[in-house]
């Protein structure tokens, strides 16, 4: 085990994805960032509060469930667990920033992506990840990234959050 980010350089990493984001969100638009649960969800939250500080006040924040849109969903049957999605707005004509903690396969952002535009149609969606990991199996790139790291299986990138974990920090196994 290795450890990609500290609590320090996971707070420096979304602050500067913050300043990326903001300096490229149109001034005329309703900006919406919407987390992929779960650690998406989180990370959205915390990108919100950033965006205002570097000058892009979000106009909307929302989480978003995808398990009922995985394409393998009869795989995991009973083990699904949903969550619930969080958007209490219209998305339609919004400038909608997606955040995710891994991006790999891709799959995952097929998913939230239709499950977004099931709720309206967005302006314009730009992907935001903490770990853009490699590996994709679908043609899925973000549009800002926290880190790349190139990791071919069996390994893992592990993304922990306060939150839920106790800490803040990214790790490989």
């Amino acid at each position: 085990m290795s450890t990609l980010l500290d609590q320090a350089g996971l707070r420096a990493t979304l602050a500067r994805m913050a300043r990326q984001i903001a300096a490229v969100a149109p001034k005329d638009a309703a900006v919406a960032v919407v987390g992929i649960r779960r650690r998406g969800e989180i990370l959205a939250r915390r990108l919100a509060g950033l965006l205002e500080e570097a000058g892009a006040k979000p106009s909307h924040y929302g989480a978003l469930d995808i398990t009922l849109y995985r394409d393998d969903l009869t795989t995991i049957g009973p083990k699904a667990v949903v969550r619930g999605t969080e958007i209490d707005f219209d998305p339609t004509d919004t400038w909608t920033v997606l955040v995710d903690d891994v991006l790999f396969t891709g799959r995952s952002v097929r998913a939230a992506l239709t499950a977004l535009t099931d709720l309206g149609r967005p302006k314009a969606i730009r992907l935001a990840v903490l770990v853009d990991r490699g590996g994709r199996e679908l043609p899925i790139q973000p549009d800002f990234v926290g880190m790349r790291a190139d990791v071919e299986p069996p390994h893992i990138v592990n993304v922990k959050l306060t939150e839920l974990d106790g800490v803040d920090e990214v790790e490989l196994l």
